[in-house]
C-alpha cells in the first residue's frame, strides 16, 4: 500500500511537470554588455537543478572524504572494544570451565584493552562496570590458583572501582565483590574475615540466601552456634533447603546448642529458648535430659522434659525406632533419684497395660529400687533380664541386681550376678 501511493505521488508530481514545462512561453534573458543571452525558462531550471546537485554531490565527497580519519579511528576503537568484551567472555568461560591460568590470562587482557581504550579517551559508559568484572575473575582464577597475594590485589582495585556511594549497579557489583571474598575467607578457613566481610554488607543484601548460606558455614566453623542457629532457622524459612535436610540441619544445631551447656541454668536458658514442637522431639529431649542430669541438675525437670516422649511412646509403641526407645529408658533411669508419685503412677499404669515388656519391667525395678522396695526391684529385674537384648540396659540391670544380692548377703548370687554386668559392660 505504500509503495502504491508513493507511485500515485510520483505520477501526480511527473504529470505536473509536464503541463508546466508543456505550456511554460516564459524566457529568461541574461545581458552581459555588449552581449544578450536569451534561454527559455525551462532550460533556466534544468540549468539550476543540475547546478545543484552537482554541488550537493561535490560537497556530500568532500564531506566523507574528510570523515574519513575519524571513521578508520572510530572502526579500531569498535574492535578494540569487541576485542575487550570477547577477552572478558573467554575469561568467564573458561573460569567456569575449571581452566584458571587461563582464565586470569584473558581477564588481564580484557583489563589492558580496556586500559588502551582510555589513552585513546574513548568514552564508555559502562567502563567501570567492565572492569570491575574483569577484576573480580582475575581474583577468582587468583583463589583457585592459591594465588591469594594477586587475588587480594584485583579484589582491592574491584572494591575501588565499586565505591559505596556509588550507582545501583556499582552497589550490586560491591555487594557481589564483598560475598565472593567472604566465600574465599571461608575457603582459607578463615571465619571471623569471612563474617567481618558479611557484616559489611547493607542489610538487605546481608538476608540474601547466598549471604546467609556463607554465614551459616562460617558461624559452624567459628562454633557460633547461636548464630548459626538463628542462620539455619531463617534459610529454613526462605525454604533454602529440602525440609530433610533443614530439619536434619536444625536437629544438629540445636544438639551442639545443648551439649555446649556447661551448668545447669544455661542447660535451661537453652532449653527455653526451642519452640514448643522441638521440645517434643525425641532426639532433642532425650540428650538434653540425659544432659541436665550428668550436669547435676534437677532430676524432677528432666523427667518434665521427658513427659512428652513418654506420653507419645505409650499412645504409639512405633513412635521411637529401637535404640531411641533404649535411650528413652536409660534416661529415665538415670533421672529416677526423688522420683515423685506421680511417675510412679505412670510406671505402674504403663507396666499393668504391658506386664510383659522387658523395658517397662527394667524401669520399674530400677524406680522401686529408689524406693528401696528391694523385692519387688529384684523380681521386676530379674524378669526384665530374661528378655533385654541392649547390652547397656543389661549391664545396668545385673548391676542393680548384684548390689541387692549383696544387701541381701548372698554373695554367690552377687558374685553371678556380677559376672553377667561385667559380660555386658560395653
Amino acid at each position: 500500500m505504500r509503495a502504491a501511493l508513493w507511485f500515485a505521488g510520483l505520477f501526480c508530481l511527473a504529470v505536473a511537470g509536464a503541463l508546466f514545462a508543456g505550456t511554460n512561453q516564459g524566457s529568461v534573458t541574461l545581458f552581459w554588455p555588449p552581449y544578450r543571452l536569451d534561454l527559455s525558462l525551462n532550460m533556466v531550471m534544468a540549468l539550476l537543478l543540475s547546478a545543484f546537485a552537482i554541488l550537493y554531490g561535490a560537497l556530500r565527497g568532500f564531506a566523507v572524504l574528510v570523515s574519513l580519519p575519524l571513521q578508520a579511528k572510530r572502526w579500531r576503537l569498535q574492535q578494540r572494544e569487541r576485542n575487550m568484551h570477547q577477552a572478558l567472555q573467554e575469561s568467564l568461560t573458561h573460569l567456569h570451565a575449571g581452566r584458571f591460568l587461563r582464565a586470569r590470562k584473558a581477564a588481564l587482557q580484557s583489563l589492558q584493552l580496556e586500559e588502551g581504550l582510555s589513552l585513546d579517551k574513548a568514552t564508555v559508559s559502562y567502563r567501570r562496570q567492565l572492569r570491575t568484572i574483569a577484576h573480580m575473575a582475575a581474583a577468582d582464577s587468583s583463589h583457585a590458583l592459591q594465588d591469594r597475594t594477586t587475588r587480594d590485589k584485583h579484589l582491592e582495585a574491584a572494591l575501588e572501582l565499586a565505591p559505596l556511594n556509588g550507582t545501583a549497579q556499582q552497589q550490586e557489583l560491591r555487594e557481589g565483590a564483598q560475598m565472593r571474598s567472604a566465600r574465599w575467607a571461608l575457603d582459607d578457613r578463615d571465619a571471623a574475615a569471612a563474617l567481618e566481610r558479611l557484616a559489611q554488607l547493607p542489610h538487605g543484601a546481608a538476608r540474601r540466601t547466598v549471604a546467609l548460606r556463607i554465614k551459616l558455614k562460617a558461624s559452624r566453623l567459628a562454633q557460633q552456634t547461636g548464630p548459626a542457629l538463628e542462620t539455619a532457622r531463617l534459610l529454613a524459612k526462605h525454604k533454602a533447603f529440602s525440609p530433610e535436610a533443614a530439619g536434619s540441619l536444625l536437629r544438629s544445631l540445636l544438639l551442639e546448642q545443648l551439649h555446649q551447656a556447661y551448668d545447669p541454668a544455661q542447660l535451661q536458658a537453652a532449653w527455653a529458648q526451642l519452640e514448643a514442637h522441638e521440645r517434643q522431639m525425641p532426639e532433642l529431649a532425650i540428650p538434653a535430659a540425659r544432659r541436665l542430669v550428668a550436669l547435676g541438675g534437677s532430676s524432677a525437670t528432666a523427667r518434665d522434659w521427658l513427659l512428652p516422649v513418654w506420653d507419645a511412646q505409650l499412645r504409639n509403641p512405633q513412635a521411637l525406632n529401637r535404640s531411641q526407645s533404649v535411650l528413652l529408658f536409660q534416661a529415665l533411669q538415670e533421672c529416677l533419684e526423688d522420683v515423685d508419685g506421680a511417675w510412679l503412677a505412670r510406671i505402674e499404669t504403663a507396666l499393668r497395660s504391658a506386664p510383659h515388656q522387658p523395658h517397662l519391667q527394667y524401669l520399674a525395678g530400677m524406680a522401686c529400687l529408689q524406693r528401696q522396695l528391694w523385692g519387688k526391684a529384684q523380681q521386676l529385674l530379674r524378669q526384665s533380664t530374661a528378655q533385654l537384648k541392649d547390652d547397656a540396659l543389661l549391664h545396668s540391670a545385673w548391676k542393680a541386681l548384684a548390689i541387692l544380692a549383696e544387701h541381701h548377703e548372698a554373695p554367690d548370687e552377687a558374685a553371678a550376678a556380677w559376672k553377667q554386668a561385667a559380660l555386658h559392660a560395653k
